[in-house]
């Protein structure tokens, strides 16, 4: 088994109906926000929620704009769990899907940015003002967080550094909303390779929420934060300096943590070839300690070596609920199978709901 290394019209009162359910959205394929889910909000709250008080747009970085007012919930989606599982062992919600939209999973129409940006050319910007808010900037750059509490929303990065957006130790508060992370192909220092897309550094929590992000190596690299209804794809292989193919997840975590870790209602696909360092959808790797405390729950996981890596021997707190491994890349999701290293005996670790996107239960591989 592979093991990676480290690293008709209708009736006019039919429409009124209608148009009344339309209006309780707070967001669609287009992205546009209904009156009480306004774009300055830093969420997007459930029909009848009411909308939570914004970022200032006029904050820039650097330039302290006082904490957000909001702490955003990574909730799961209402309906979007697979729910009991028949007497077959197939689950009985959720038939077989052809695509993450058919079974209501982030894609690009629901991720990124929902108000128009202005051009930054910031390059390497290092944010040290506490309660700095990024918002409504398309940035040419990379952001390094040596501050506590700093927001970046409705922004789109575009690095050729190291990261899109790193966290340094120390500090907490971290938040990246309804944005797209991107990079350059060709263009990072990596020799030319761009390694992670968010990046936490310390041992506090980030949260990742309603994000587009795509062509890093390692996208959503961090052993605590909340990742949600986020759109992972389009991973670029390369081959670092060292001379190898640098390894390629969508999410990462290397073990040792100290906090929790929360994986819900996200789009992972990990498209890199078994030639070109694949590793996983969601790689949870005890290179730097032992693996605990993480839920990986209601996401759509395909590619990579194994689909998933479940955190080796001596593992614990790990669970694994109510995904979809879908086969768009792999007969069995990964090139080498589906689940990889699941540690069924520790303590904490549940594996239940989790089935292929034909409608398959998934049954993991012991640890090896």
């Amino acid at each position: 088994m592979p093991r990676r290394i480290s690293r008709s019209s209708l009736a006019p009162p039919l429409l009124a109906a209608l148009l009344v359910v339309m209006g309780t959205a707070c967001s669609g394929p287009e992205k546009s926000a209904a009156p009480h889910c306004p774009d300055t909000a830093l969420t997007c709250p459930a029909s009848g929620s009411p909308a939570t008080a914004g970022a200032d747009p006029s904050a820039s970085a650097g330039g302290a704009a006082g904490s957000p007012a909001a702490t955003p919930s990574p909730a799961a989606k209402p309906g979007a769990t697979a729910g009991p599982s028949s007497s077959s062992g197939k689950p009985a919600a959720k038939a077989a899907c052809a695509s993450p939209g058919d079974c209501g999973f982030p894609d690009a129409r629901t991720t990124g940015p929902r108000i128009p940006l202005t051009p930054h050319r910031t390059g390497y910007l290092a944010v040290r003002t506490d309660g700095t808010v990024i918002r409504g900037w398309d940035i040419t750059g990379s952001l390094d967080v040596y501050a506590d509490d700093v927001t970046v929303i409705d922004t789109r990065v575009t690095s050729d550094s190291w990261w899109g957006i790193n966290l340094r130790p120390g500090h907490h508060g971290l938040r990246v909303l309804h944005s797209t992370v991107t990079a350059v192909p060709g263009k990072g220092p990596d020799n030319g390779g761009v390694d992670y897309a968010v990046s936490n550094m310390g041992t506090s929590s980030v949260e990742v929420g309603w994000c587009d992000v795509s062509v890093f190596g390692d996208a959503l690299a961090m052993g605590q934060g909340s990742l949600h209804d986020n759109y992972v794809h389009d991973l670029a292989p390369f081959v670092n300096k060292g001379g190898e193919w640098q390894h390629t997840d969508a999410v990462i975590s290397s073990g040792g943590n100290t906090g929790q870790l929360v994986i819900r209602h996200n789009t992972l696909l990990n498209p890199t070839s078994l030639k070109q360092g694949a590793s996983g959808a969601v790689g949870l790797f005890a290179d730097s300690g032992v693996v605990r405390n993480v839920t990986v729950d209601d996401n759509w996981i395909a590619g990579g070596a194994y689909a998933l890596y479940g955190g080796d021997t001596g593992a614990t707190g790990i669970t694994v609920t109510n995904n979809v491994f879908s086969t768009q890349y792999h007969p069995a999701s990964g090139g080498y199978g589906t689940v990889a290293h699941w540690n069924a005996g520790g303590a904490g670790n549940v594996w239940r709901g989790n089935r292929m996107s034909d409608g398959r239960p998934v049954r993991p591989e012991p640890a090896s």
